[in-house]
């Protein structure tokens, strides 16, 4: 029996940070294979799950459903037979709606001797309430769907501005478990025992509910003509219900670039995505991209902060801004890209 373990979150809320203390601290000794679904033409995740000697099978076609509902099913199927793994870690794009996700694997799940153990959403505690208010269809649609809500940069974060994340989050989802305690401060042990309790409470009230009608169940998503998975013609838009395809509101630029930048210029550059809109809403940027030195600098940005770091070498430089309205010329400028 091969468990299946979902870990969903908006775009930098930190499913990678969790993933890696998961698999440190959790699931040692267990034969793991990682399924990524990535937004964008890029996978940049993959290189650092890799050398932490994880197998990556990235899919990169932007739109979550199709790649789930069709190419999953296969993937997924395949996975099983070639690596007979303990567990499956699916890592979903991070504008994909979880209860497409959760609907997609059960479908798989149903001829295969696996078992969905938990759906995890990593939440940006700092950034919860923005995030609802701008983007609450695609946001709101992961905290619904999740046995168990993480949220993440509790620590930088006051007692009263928790409380208010913690409240906003509860009126979208009464039933998970929450985790509000500081990452560092906690075992991955201590995580996956709350995940498996929600999952035990999640069973009971199901078994509640058994004829499908449920609130919090996962049984109210059905593939019809008003599916906002993103996986149908576009003429099948019903914006006057509020329903979105992923890739009409978000949009994914990715680029290959053999360009070599100083740490001083990525800083400056990422200063000024996070202080100026003229490159549209910038929701996430990452890479790996070489330096002057002939190392690699590997970067990370969500609004209001980034984080650079040393990276392996790739061949050859990448990088990938994600968010809304973007202004494809103005970012080829902004990172020297011809």
């Amino acid at each position: 029996m091969t468990e299946i373990t979902i870990i969903s979150g908006f775009l930098g809320a930190g499913k990678t940070t969790l993933i890696k203390k998961l698999l440190k601290e959790a699931f040692q000794g267990e034969k793991i294979v990682l399924i990524e679904n990535e937004f964008g033409e890029i996978g940049i995740d993959g290189g650092f799950l890799k050398d932490a000697g994880i197998q990556v099978n990235e899919m990169n076609s932007g739109c979550i459903c199709c790649s789930l509902v069709g190419d999953f099913g296969t993937a997924l199927k395949e996975v099983l037979d070639t690596y007979g793994p303990d567990r499956i870690l699916i890592e979903p794009s991070g504008v994909g709606k979880l209860s497409d996700v959760v609907k997609a694997v059960e479908n798989v799940a149903g001829s295969t001797d696996v078992h969905i153990d938990s759906s995890i959403v990593v939440v940006d505690g700092k950034k919860c309430k923005m995030y609802m208010k701008n983007f609450g269809e695609f946001f709101n649609n992961q905290v619904e769907h999740a046995g168990t809500i993480v949220i993440s940069r509790t620590q930088s974060m006051t007692d009263e501005k928790l409380e208010e994340c913690a409240a906003l989050l509860r009126d979208h989802n009464g039933h998970a478990a929450m985790i509000t305690t500081p990452w560092d401060e906690l075992d991955g042990k201590q995580i996956l025992a709350a995940m498996h309790h929600a999952e035990l409470e999640m069973e009971e009230h199901d078994r509640h509910h058994h004829d499908g009608e449920c609130e919090h169940g996962h049984h109210h998503h059905e593939h019809d003509e008003n599916c906002t998975c993103g996986c149908h013609d576009h003429h099948h838009h019903h914006d006057h219900e509020g329903h979105h395809h992923a890739d009409e509101v978000f949009t994914s630029w990715g680029v290959e670039t053999a360009h070599k930048y100083t740490a001083e210029e990525l800083q400056q550059i990422l200063e000024e995505l996070s202080g100026s809109e003229k490159y549209g809403i910038i929701l996430r940027a990452k890479g790996i991209i070489p330096d002057t030195d002939g190392n690699w600098m590997q970067f990370d940005f969500v609004p209001e902060e980034y984080e650079v770091r040393d990276g392996s070498p790739d061949y050859t430089g990448r990088l990938c801004v994600i968010g809304s309205k973007l202004d494809e010329d103005a970012l080829k400028e902004l990172f020297h890209v011809v």
